[in-house]
């Protein structure tokens, strides 16, 4: 079995997360997400409109999440490969060279945001209209 692996909060969940999480399948048999805790992202200075919990439950009604895992620090990429046995490593392109170093543990692949939609425009569109 090919155990894939992709990170991110999840907030307000669009049709380009969506695509990332049936392609990030198709690269393999199993799909694990992580996704932010409340408390990283705020170390990150992100406020996320979901809580994790929320958040948590909404990917695991998604047919293509087979397990979602908790991001607490930037350096547990590491320790979540080897522990859930990771074949491949997936996130969105605009990391792209940023998790080279995952490469010693698993392949990694990069793939393509979805063109026209995003969290941050959502966000800003959102802000605009109640303005």
């Amino acid at each position: 079995m090919r155990k894939v692996l992709t990170y991110g909060t999840f907030d307000l969940l669009h049709w380009g997360h969506i695509n990332l999480l049936k392609r990030a399948k198709n690269l393999g048999d199993y799909l694990i997400v992580a996704i932010s805790t409340d408390e990283f992202n705020k170390l990150k200075d992100k406020k996320s409109y979901h809580s994790y919990e929320n958040r948590k439950l909404i990917l695991e009604s998604i047919r293509y999440v087979d397990e979602v895992i908790p991001e607490n620090t930037w350096e547990q990429k590491v320790q979540d490969v080897n522990k859930h046995e990771v074949d491949i490593f997936v996130m969105g392109d605009d990391w792209k060279g940023k998790f080279d170093f995952l490469k010693d543990y698993c392949e990694v692949i990069y793939l393509p945001r979805t063109e026209g939609i995003s969290t941050t425009q959502i966000k800003k569109e959102l802000l605009a209209a109640v303005k």
